[in-house]
């Protein structure tokens, strides 16, 4: 019945400018990832630590893991392109309640490495980012066509080292695929949801999906969240919900604390993480050339023409572009005087 609440409420969203922001673009604190690369030539690191109780019941076994995760990311070649890298080292202490028997495990739960490539970006539009220049509250409340989302792909695959106890009968090398979305739902509130399909071609494929929805809070730098995972395969099932915030120290440095828990007991999980994100930010903005005749006056280089030649002191050989305004006003200026003068009005 949990699963299906849960199901129901936050799986209703699901339906998919430039890449760089001045402020740094984490996917911490949750597990989901932003539709969106870091920009081209950023270099990006986000990596924390957490703990986590894990017990469960059909096998009667209590575990404590302490564990290491590490998520590098680099903008490619262009904006909308990101090759990333993220892993999981965990440390496992498990107790056999029945018989009293401990044993420790130690190895990668995590270790993947993919591209991500954004397909599409409502904002590229001017006109779906419009102000309204005349209301402040027009655009700060919903509007529906902010839940036409960003689309991105990514494609990937995991890896495993050595004898790994997380994945025993596992191949070394797997693929992985994935469908992130993000809608900006208003400037303070961002839903994310993703939708990938693991280990595709094994025996343990495995689907899951996140939906993570955030809120910067009247202070900037501050942010909060919440996050819905569920997992699906023949080797492990769940339905997980985070919490958590962030705190922006600066424009490439974040700091973030999160909590978090299951809806089952085969196996129970509580769980909290503390992490940090930093960029090193050698991006530059690329020159776009001016489509013809876009804001620039159709007079502007015969205007520029006409002032380099009075400088130049050219003569009859150049085009003759005409008179300047000045010039004009000032013989209309002397031929009124002569008229004046052969009337016999004298202008003093």
């Amino acid at each position: 019945m949990k699963r299906l609440v849960f199901t129901v409420l936050f799986a209703l969203p699901i339906i998919g400018t430039s890449q760089y922001t001045d402020v740094i673009n984490s996917n911490r604190p949750g597990q989901s990832v932003s539709a969106y690369a870091v920009g081209k030539n950023v270099v990006q690191a986000e990596g924390g630590f957490s703990y986590e109780q894990r017990d469960h019941d059909k096998m009667l076994t209590e575990s404590s893991l302490f564990g290491v995760d590490l998520s590098l990311r680099y903008g490619l070649l262009f904006e909308s392109l990101e090759v990333n890298y993220d892993g999981v080292y965990n440390s496992q202490n498990i107790t056999y309640t029945r018989t009293g028997v401990e044993d420790k495990w130690s190895n990668f739960s995590r270790n993947r490495l993919g591209l991500k490539y954004l397909l599409f970006d409502p904002y590229k539009n001017p006109e779906f980012s419009k102000p309204n220049l005349y209301s402040w509250k027009a655009n700060h409340r919903f509007q529906w066509k902010n839940l036409i989302p960003a689309v991105s792909i990514y494609g990937g695959a995991n890896f495993l080292m050595g004898d790994n106890p997380y994945y025993a009968g596992y191949p070394t090398f797997s693929p992985r695929a994935m469908v992130a979305t993000q809608s900006r739902i208003s400037p303070r509130v961002v839903l994310i949801t993703n939708i990938a399909y693991d280990y595709i071609g094994t025996e343990f494929s495995e689907w899951s999906y996140i939906i993570s929805l955030s809120h910067a809070l009247r202070n900037p730098k501050w942010s909060i969240f919440i996050e819905n995972q569920g997992i699906q395969s023949d080797r492990y099932s769940d339905e997980l919900l985070r919490g958590g915030l962030a705190y922006l120290f600066n424009e490439n440095f974040q700091v973030d604390l999160n909590f978090g828990t299951s809806f089952k007991n085969t196996p129970s999980r509580i769980f909290g993480a503390l992490g940090a994100s930093y960029r090193l930010d050698m991006h530059k903005d690329e020159l776009k050339p001016i489509d013809d005749g876009d804001g620039i006056d159709k007079n502007a280089m015969k205007k520029k023409e006409r002032k380099e030649k009075r400088k130049r002191g050219t003569g009859a050989e150049d085009i003759d572009l005409g008179p300047s305004k000045k010039e004009m006003r000032k013989q209309r200026k002397t031929e009124k005087k002569k008229a004046k003068e052969n009337r016999g009005v004298i202008d003093f």
